[in-house]
C-alpha cells in the first residue's frame, strides 16, 4: 500500500496536520474547483463527520457492521473500537468503547458467526467476547504468515468467500539498494491466500503489488492495486485461483507446494526486461523512456504468458485516484440511490470515492468507472454499509499525503433522496457504446455530436514506477441514437481499440426538462473485449453538429494569452491541469502528495525549467515528499509551457 510509507510519531503527525491546515487560505478554498465539485455532489450525497472523543486517533484500517447496528472499527495503532449509533440517528451522539488493543496495524476486519476477524501484519486473528462485557477476551490465531519486518509488508482483508473461507492479500517489500523495486522477501508476499475455517491455507493468486482494497462481487474476489513498478495505472482486477495479475515479485514462490501457478520468475524475465543495470558499481533506477520504439504492453505479454490477468477496469492514474483502496458492492437495494449492484472504490490519495459498473463480455469482466464523491477530510481507506443503508467511510493519511488535510476520520455518506443526472452505466457494443442515464435527457443536446468527445489510450508494462498514457487517439464518433424514453444513447465509434481505456466526455447534456446538468461528465471504459452483435444502421444515426465552442481554451490560446497578459489565469489553465493529471498531486496553496504550485513558484525556476522538470522530474529537489513524481512525457509542450507560466504567476506578494 504505497500510501502508508513508514511510521510517523503521533507528535510529528499532529504537527504535520497543523502545518497543512494553516497553509490553506480561505480564498483558495472558496475558489477551488474541488470545493465547488464537492458542494454539488453534497446536494445528492450528504457527508457527516463523526465526532471522535479526545485521545482517540481513528486512523481507520477496517470497518465491520455489527448485528445491533454498531460499528467495529480497527485503527492502525492496534485498537478495535465499538461505536454505538455510528450514523448519529436521531441526533444522538455516538458512544465509543475499546473492544481490543495490542494488535499489529490491523488493516481489515470482518464480522462473521459472532466474532470479529482481523488481518494483522502477521496473522488472521479471531476476536471474541466470551463473558459479554463488551471487550474481547479471546485473541485466537486462525493462521499466521511470515514477515521480514520491512515497513511496506502490510496485510489486508479478510473477505468472506461463499464457502466460508477468507481471502487476505499481502504487499510486497522493497529492495535495500534497489529501493524502488518491489520484492517478496518471505513466502507469499505479493500473493492472495485463502484461509479455511480450520486454519489451513491455500495459495490463490499472485501478481499483487499493493493490494489495499478487496471486495466480493457476485461471489467472486476482486481487488484494487496502486500505480507503481510494473503497474502503469491503478485499477480493479478479478482474481481467480491461479491468476497472475502482473507484478512479478511473488513469482519467487510459484514453485512452492500448493501453488496454483506454474510460471517462474526465470520464465517471466526471459520475456520481459527487468532493467536491472549497474553503473559505476551502483544499480540504476529505471525511468520511463521517452519516444520508446517498442515498449511492452500487458496484452502483448499475455500472448506469451497466458496466466497474466488484465485489469477488469483501469482507473486512470491522477484522474480516478492515485492510491486506490476498498471495494464495496452496493447491496442496499436502492436505499443509497440509483446504483444498486454497482461497486464503489475508495481512493486514499485523492480522498474520494469512484463508482464502477461491471459487465461480462466473452466470459470476462470489464466495465466503466466514474467519479462519485470527493471532499473527504482524510485519505479514504475503508468502506462499509451501516444497517440503515448509509456508507461508513474510514480514513487515514499518516505516512502519506492526501487531498484531505486531517490525519484520520470516520464520515457517513447519506443519499438525500434527490436524483442526480448521471451516466448510470456505459455498456460495450459491437460498434461503440450505450450510455444509460439516471434521468431522461434533452433530446436536442443528446443528438448533437458536439456534445461528445473522447480518446483512447493504454499504459506501458515495465519495471518503472507508473506509466504515462500511451498511444493516445481521439475517438472518431460517427453518430448517435437516442432512445425513445430519453434514457439511453448509442454512441457509434469508428475506431474502437481492444485493450484500451476509452474516455468519453459529454458536454452540455441536460435533463429533458432542462433543470439539471450532468453531475459528472466523464466515463472511462476498459474495453478488454469488443462484443459481437447487431450494429446500429447508419440511417438511424444523428450526425448533427451545433458547432458549439469547447468549454475550455485551447493550449495555443493559453500560450497566446500568456504573451499578451503575462500569464494565463486559473479558469483558463484549469482544464490543462485536470487533463494532464497535475491536480492529482498538487494544489495551488496546499501541500498534498506533492508540493503546492505556489511552493514550486517560490523556487524561481524559469518556465522552460519547469517544463524540463515535468518531463524529467528530479525528486532529490523535494526530499520531504515520500513519493517521487513520475515523468510526464505525454504533456504537449505548449500545454506544459502554459502550466509553467501560470505556476510562476503565483510567485507574487
Amino acid at each position: 500500500m504505497k500510501h502508508l510509507h513508514g511510521y510517523i510519531s503521533a507528535t510529528r503527525a499532529l504537527i504535520f496536520s497543523a502545518i497543512m491546515l494553516a497553509s490553506i487560505s480561505q480564498s483558495a478554498v472558496a475558489q477551488s474547483p474541488l470545493s465547488s465539485k464537492a458542494a454539488n455532489e453534497g446536494h445528492y450525497y450528504r457527508m457527516t463527520t463523526l465526532p471522535v472523543p479526545e485521545g482517540i486517533h481513528l486512523e481507520v484500517g477496517g470497518i465491520a457492521t455489527m448485528p445491533d447496528g454498531s460499528a467495529a472499527v480497527s485503527v492502525r495503532r492496534g485498537e478495535v473500537w465499538l461505536i454505538e449509533n455510528p450514523t448519529m440517528e436521531g441526533g444522538t451522539q455516538p458512544v465509543f468503547t475499546l473492544y481490543a488493543n495490542g494488535l499489529h496495524e490491523p488493516l481489515g476486519m470482518l464480522y462473521h458467526e459472532g466474532a470479529l476477524f482481523v488481518a494483522q501484519r502477521g496473522e488472521l486473528t479471531k476476536l471474541q467476547d466470551s463473558d459479554g462485557d463488551g471487550k474481547a477476551d479471546i485473541y485466537e490465531t486462525v493462521h499466521s504468515w511470515p514477515l521480514s519486518s520491512h515497513y511496506h509488508e502490510y496485510s489486508f482483508g479478510p473477505k468472506l468467500a461463499p464457502d466460508g473461507g477468507m481471502f487476505v492479500t499481502f504487499n510486497v517489500a522493497f529492495g535495500n539498494e534497489e529501493w524502488w523495486r518491489g520484492e517478496s522477501r518471505v513466502p507469499w508476499r505479493g500473493w492472495t491466500l485463502k484461509i479455511h475455517p480450520d486454519g489451513s491455507f491455500e495459495p490463490w493468486a499472485t501478481g499483487m503489488r499493493s493490494p489495499a482494497g478487496l471486495g466480493m462481487y457476485k461471489g467472486e474476489l476482486f481487488y484494487t492495486d496502486n500505480q507503481g513498478d510494473w503497474i502503469g495505472s491503478g485499477g480493479l482486477w478479478h482474481v481467480k485461483k491461479g491468476s497472475f495479475t502482473g507484478h512479478p515479485a511473488g513469482l519467487k514462490w510459484s514453485q512452492e507446494e500448493g501453488s496454483p501457478i506454474s510460471l517462474s520468475s526465470e520464465q517471466f524475465y526471459a520475456r520481459v526486461d527487468k532493467r536491472q543495470i549497474k553503473e559505476n558499481g551502483f544499480f540504476v533506477k529505471p525511468e520511463n523512456i521517452r519516444d520508446e520504439e517498442n515498449p511492452d504492453y500487458l496484452q502483448d505479454v499475455k500472448q506469451d504468458i497466458p496466466a497474466l490477468t488484465l485489469p477488469s477496469v483501469i482507473l486512470p492514474h491522477g484522474i480516478l485516484g492515485v492510491s486506490n483502496s476498498e471495494i464495496l458492492s452496493d447491496s442496499t437495494g436502492g436505499s443509497f440511490g440509483p446504483f444498486a449492484g454497482q461497486l464503489f472504490v475508495g481512493d486514499q490519495g485523492q480522498s474520494k470515492i469512484m463508482r464502477v459498473a461491471l459487465e461480462q463480455v466473452n466470459d470476462e469482466y470489464q466495465g466503466v468507472a466514474f467519479d462519485f464523491r470527493s471532499g473527504f477530510q482524510s485519505g479514504v481507506m475503508r468502506l462499509n454499509w451501516s444497517n440503515d443503508g448509509r456508507m461508513l467511510v474510514g480514513q487515514t493519511n499518516r505516512g502519506w499525503g492526501s487531498a484531505g488535510v486531517t490525519n484520520s476520520g470516520l464520515e457517513i455518506l447519506t443519499w438525500t433522496g434527490r436524483m442526480p443526472l448521471e451516466m448510470k452505466t456505459v455498456r460495450a457494443m459491437p460498434d461503440g457504446f450505450e450510455i444509460e442515464f439516471t434521468l431522461a435527457i434533452d433530446k436536442a443536446s443528446a443528438e448533437d455530436l458536439d456534445s461528445y468527445v473522447g480518446k483512447s489510450y493504454n499504459y506501458k508494462y515495465h519495471p518503472v514506477y507508473g506509466s504515462p498514457q500511451m498511444n493516445i487517439e481521439a475517438l472518431d464518433i460517427q453518430g448517435v441514437k437516442v432512445s425513445d424514453d430519453g434514457k439511453k444513447v448509442r454512441v457509434v465509434v469508428n475506431n474502437l481499440r481492444q485493450y484500451y481505456v476509452h474516455e468519453i466526455k459529454l458536454n452540455g447534456i441536460i435533463t429533458a426538462d432542462g433543470s439539471k446538468p450532468l453531475l459528472h461528465d466523464a466515463a472511462y471504459y476498459t474495453l478488454n473485449n469488443i462484443p459481437e452483435g447487431e450494429k446500429v444502421a447508419l440511417s438511424e444515426l444523428s450526425t448533427k453538429r451545433s458547432g458549439k465552442a469547447s468549454a475550455s481554451l485551447s493550449s495555443a490560446a493559453l500560450v497566446a494569452s500568456n504573451h499578451e497578459s503575462g500569464a494565463p489565469n486559473y479558469p483558463d489553465v484549469e482544464p490543462l491541469l485536470v487533463k494532464n493529471t497535475c491536480v492529482a498531486c498538487h494544489k495551488a496553496e496546499q501541500r498534498v502528495i506533492g508540493p503546492s504550485f505556489k511552493a514550486i513558484a517560490k523556487r524561481g525556476y524559469s518556465d522552460e525549467r519547469i517544463v524540463e522538470l515535468i518531463y524529467s522530474p528530479e525528486p532529490q529537489n523535494w526530499p520531504e515528499f515520500a513519493t517521487p513524481m513520475p515523468p510526464m512525457p505525454q504533456v504537449p509542450e505548449d500545454e506544459a509551457l502554459a502550466i509553467a507560466a501560470w505556476i510562476n504567476s503565483l510567485n507574487t506578494p
